[in-house]
């Protein structure tokens, strides 16, 4: 195995797939990536059994082999060299050599089939979507997913395709984030899948805001996603997604519409004197008018009162000051619509402009 290839070439390949790699691991191989060349192209793949990253370019001076290379070794290497070098990796007796003008290197490499690849995944749909859209769903739900909640199906993304469209949705159970974008084909059969946190954060840091479209293979336990550079592909979380809908506030009818930006501000100012431990905020509702009221044990107080458009009076109600930080976050658009029922009921939060992007955020008792 050889090949040749520019060092910011090599080193996007490498960033794209060496957060997969854990530094726990269960086997040896783990700690490696497995470099393949074949017919003029170099694909490097790193797994920690649940994703699998696959990243794929051109290179010269190919000679077709495979190996597998300690991946933070090689990633901290090739980043130490200078810019515009020229990068050389050959493999040897149990040793593949890195070589960059008068700098070499010797690093020990492991049997390429020890390395575990996910091959079969059972497809049972194919969709295509716009990468930008997607990027987009999963930057404005995954905020809203739980961290190592006993309830493990939380830990994750829901992907639910359902004829034209695709939503993501995510909840700790005390808020919960909703986005949805057209498929240009649509589905066959309505499908929900989980994806696990891991490989949520890992589509977050890959996606690009790009015209093109990338695929989504949907299959019984794994879901893979395919752009020209890049194959990503993860275990699902196994379990029932909650009714999500059933959470959505129905007959919501105090509303009130606000600057998006002016709320934010308030809060976060609010926020530096709301209780460390609740974080909690009151929304006092009057004609023309919000105001923002928060307390700690230390008998400070901070009162925020801003313009809105609503009728509603005399309506007390408190919320978690970060949850309607994240969802203002998520947000696009000047203007917001905060709609309430009453005190002990969450809060639904969505532009005025467009209704594909809901965030709800269950009530707090101040």
């Amino acid at each position: 195995m050889r090949f040749s290839l520019q060092r910011e070439t090599l080193l996007k390949s490498i960033q794209q797939v060496v957060n997969v790699v854990e530094r726990r691991h269960t086997m040896p191989v783990l700690a490696n990536l497995l470099v393949v060349v074949k017919d003029g192209s170099l694909l490097l793949t790193a797994s920690d059994l649940e994703v699998e990253m696959i990243a794929r370019t051109a290179v010269e001076d190919a000679r077709d082999g495979e190996a597998t290379i300690p991946a933070r070794k090689l990633f901290e290497y090739v980043r130490a060299l200078p810019d515009g070098a020229r990068v050389t990796v050959g493999l040897g007796q149990d040793k593949a050599t890195v070589q960059s003008g008068r700098s070499r290197s010797a690093m020990a490499t492991l049997p390429a089939n020890d390395f575990p690849v996910i091959e079969d995944i059972e497809l049972l749909e194919r969709v295509r979507v716009p990468e930008a859209a997607m990027k987009d769903l999963i930057d404005r739900t995954a905020f809203a997913m739980a961290q190592q909640d006993v309830r493990y199906y939380l830990n994750g993304l829901l992907l639910d395709l359902r004829e034209n469209t695709l939503r993501c949705v995510a909840t700790d159970g005390h808020r919960l984030a909703l986005c949805e974008t057209a498929l240009p084909n649509g589905v066959q059969t309505r499908k929900q899948i989980i994806l696990p946190r891991k490989g949520v954060l890992e589509l977050q840091r890959l996606l690009e805001a790009a015209d093109r479209e990338i695929e989504l293979e949907i299959g019984r336990n794994h879901l893979r996603l395919r752009r020209e550079d890049l194959t990503f592909t993860s275990k699902l979380i196994e379990g029932r997604f909650p009714d999500y809908e059933a959470v959505i506030p129905i007959g919501a009818d105090k509303e009130l519409r606000i600057d998006r930006e002016a709320l934010r501000s308030a809060l976060q100012r609010a926020a530096i004197l709301s209780n460390e431990k609740y974080r909690g905020v009151k929304f006092e509702v009057s004609p023309g008018m919000l105001r923002l009221v928060a307390h700690n044990p230390e008998q400070e107080e901070a009162q925020e009162e801003l313009e809105a458009t609503t009728h509603v009076d005399g309506l007390a109600v408190g919320f978690n000051v970060t949850y309607l930080l994240d969802a203002l976050g998520a947000l696009r658009g000047e203007t917001v619509t905060v709609a309430l029922r009453d005190a002990n009921s969450s809060a639904l939060l969505r532009e005025v402009e467009h209704d594909h992007c809901r965030h709800v955020v269950m009530p707090l008792r101040l």
